[in-house]
This record gives C-alpha cells, sequence and structure tokens, in this order.
C-alpha cells in the first residue's frame, strides 16, 4: 500500500508534464486527458521498482500512447471537413500545465500536418530535450532516423522547404535493392545492404513463414533472393519502404531505415491494423 502511494503521489507531480506532452503530440484536451489516464492505467499495473528516472519513464509511455491514437486518427481519416483545428485551452488551465511559454493555436496547427512518428521525435527532442536513444525504440527506427523525422519535422514548423534529396536517394536504393531480390543477384543485395543489417518480422509476417529476426548481410540478402515480385517500393508512414501487394490488397509493410548509402534495418509488418495505422503509398 506505501508503495502504491509512493506511485500515485510521484505520478501526480508528474501530470502537468505529461498534459504538456500529449497536449502538444495531440492537441486536444479531450484526448490529452485520455493519454494521461491510460498511462495511469499502465503504470499502476507495472512493477516500478526498477525504474531509475520515472518521470523519463512516464514520459515515453504518454508518448506511446500519443503516437498510437495519431495513428489511429490518421487511419480513420474522420476529418470531412477539412484538417484537424487544435482545442485552445483556458488560460488558467494552460498556465497550470506549462503550457503558455511556448505553445499556440498555429504551431499546433503545423505540427498537425506532421506524419506521426515525425511529430513524436520532433515534440519529444526539441520541446523536451529526450534524447534520440531512447525516441528511436517509441517510433521503432534506428538512432539515426529518428533523428532525420525530427529534423524534416523541424523544417516543415520553420516554414523552409523539406529537402526531396535524401527520399530521393534512399528511393535509389530500395530500387535497387528490389531488383536484385527479384533477379536472385545476390551479390547486388549486399552491395546495398549494411554489413550488420537486421531485419525484424512482426507476429503475423512469422505466422506467414518468416523469421523473427535475421541478422548479417549474407543472411539477410539470401533470404531476399529470388524473391520480391510482388513487392513495391512505397512510403510508410512518411518514410521510404516496401509494400507487398497481392490479389490488389496490401500484404506486408516493409519498415527501412538506412546507414549512408545502405539499408541497415527491415521490419516486416503483416498486422492488418498496424498497417493501416502507419499509412501505405505505393510510389509508381
Amino acid at each position: 500500500m506505501a508503495g502504491q502511494n509512493f506511485l500515485t503521489q510521484q505520478f501526480e507531480a508528474s501530470r502537468d508534464h505529461l498534459r504538456a506532452v500529449a497536449y502538444r503530440m495531440l492537441g486536444s484536451r479531450a484526448e490529452v486527458d485520455d493519454a494521461v489516464q491510460e498511462a495511469w492505467l499502465r503504470v499502476s499495473r507495472y512493477d516500478m521498482s526498477d525504474v531509475a528516472n520515472l518521470r523519463g519513464w512516464l514520459t515515453t509511455v504518454v508518448a506511446r500512447i500519443c503516437l498510437d491514437m495519431l495513428r489511429a486518427r490518421k487511419s480513420r481519416r474522420e476529418d470531412p471537413m477539412g484538417p484537424h483545428v487544435p482545442e485552445s485551452i483556458d488560460e488558467t488551465r494552460e498556465r497550470e500545465a506549462e503550457m503558455a511559454d511556448s505553445v499556440g493555436a498555429a504551431l499546433l496547427v503545423v505540427l498537425d500536418t506532421l506524419q506521426p512518428a515525425e511529430r513524436l521525435a520532433f515534440v519529444l527532442h526539441d520541446m523536451f530535450a529526450v534524447p534520440f536513444e531512447e525516441i528511436a525504440p517509441i517510433v521503432g527506427r534506428s538512432v539515426e532516423a529518428s533523428r532525420q523525422l525530427a529534423s524534416r519535422a523541424r523544417r516543415r514548423v520553420q516554414g523552409a522547404p523539406v529537402p526531396e534529396t535524401d527520399l530521393s536517394h534512399q528511393r535509389k536504393i530500395v530500387d535497387a535493392f528490389l531488383k536484385a531480390s527479384r533477379e536472385g543477384d545476390f551479390e547486388g543485395l549486399l552491395s546495398v545492404l549494411d554489413p550488420d543489417v537486421v531485419f525484424r518480422a512482426d507476429q503475423t509476417a512469422a505466422r506467414l513463414g518468416s523469421l523473427p529476426e535475421i541478422r548479417g548481410a549474407d543472411a539477410v540478402a539470401q533470404t531476399f533472393k529470388g524473391r520480391a515480385q510482388a513487392a513495391r517500393t512505397a512510403l510508410v508512414d512518411g518514410a521510404l519502404g516496401v509494400a507487398v501487394v497481392l490479389g490488389g490488397q496490401l500484404r506486408i509493410a516493409l519498415r527501412v531505415t538506412f546507414n549512408g548509402d545502405r539499408i541497415d534495418g527491415i521490419e516486416a509488418l503483416a498486422d492488418p491494423e498496424r498497417i493501416a495505422a502507419l499509412g501505405v503509398e505505393v510510389l509508381e
């Protein structure tokens, strides 16, 4: 009981901070309260004895919840009257939540144009100084890819054009990867794979026959050799990736991360809900 009381006190001490994080992520008072309440439900069921930085841990919990909510909002596309307009917060409550100093309706409108993963990376890093090493596992990307997400978001927030050079260059790498895969070109696959590349598959993809994890360029190249006949280069959650389309239906999405000129990570997602939440656009 004493431990639960202590946890309750610590959570309440962090509530304003958590609301500030959630508001910058969601821009909706009702959703903010839902996110913070869900965080409390998760925390109350968790053994906190091994958590050294409770405030930081709670921040990542709320961020994950908000990311799921943003992706669900994006997949529902429930905006027939136009883009989502963030709600204002009354002055007293805004002061209590420590929001008045740096957030406003104009900024939230811009944030609402970002992809969910971009918004999370920018908000956590630029507004709350969360290191990319902690952001990366939340968005399921490498540290460098998470840094790129925040950089793209930062440019949009600042009103600067987002350079297309990275996407153009990465598309060439993905196109080369798929071409080598279709043609069974083992050496061609090795030329675009980082030596330490890691392939991971979600549970649904694993049930379809993929190994849950494969490490190293040789093993990953062997796995993809002679395949990818139904694969197409695509934007997956706003980043370069691969869509596997069978019978006119999207079956698998591959999230791809890069290290320079090579692919250093591939994540196969076959769960329909996760794919729908990400948003996949096949490129011509």
